[in-house]
């Protein structure tokens, strides 16, 4: 799927996947709706907003809220479910880890968190992190549960 995203005179700038959270990589320029020979590599990234003086509950509730409300279902209920099992037992470190990898497109937490790395390659970061690890036993889902969004 491409994503028109501006028009530069008669060519056009795309992306193969969607623009979330200002976020984006891949994009090439198209040429009348030709793809061109060069490709042009743009990556973006919105800083989240510094928050130093959050307190811990403050910070439970809005990291509840920003894995449940994604936009992209699949990454809903993975990360919905995640929080639902390990939040509320989460030191302030682990929120503090966890709050950066909510920082991460939707798609690229979903892709590591199943082992596509063919499609998004897993930075080593998140290869040796803990809460990757635990989000990828739930990605398994060795109880074969069917998964829906928790209750609030």
């Amino acid at each position: 799927m491409i994503q028109r995203l501006a028009r530069i005179g008669g060519g056009r700038i795309a992306c193969r996947r969607p623009l979330y959270y200002g976020s984006c990589v891949n994009r090439r320029f198209l040429s009348s709706g030709k793809p061109d020979d060069e490709e042009i590599k743009i990556e973006m990234k919105i800083e989240p907003l510094p928050r130093p003086n959050e307190d811990t509950e403050t910070k439970r509730a809005r990291l509840l809220y920003q894995s449940r409300k994604r936009g992209i279902l699949e990454t809903d209920l993975l990360l919905g479910r995640f929080a639902k099992k390990y939040l509320a037992s989460m030191s302030r470190e682990e929120m503090d880890e966890y709050d950066e990898l909510l920082d991460q497109p939707d798609w690229d937490i979903y892709y590591w968190a199943t082992r596509n790395y063919d499609v998004t390659p897993c930075p080593e970061k998140w290869e040796k992190s803990e809460i990757m690890a635990k989000l990828r036993d739930l990605a398994e889902n060795k109880e074969k549960v069917v998964m829906r969004m928790p209750d609030l």
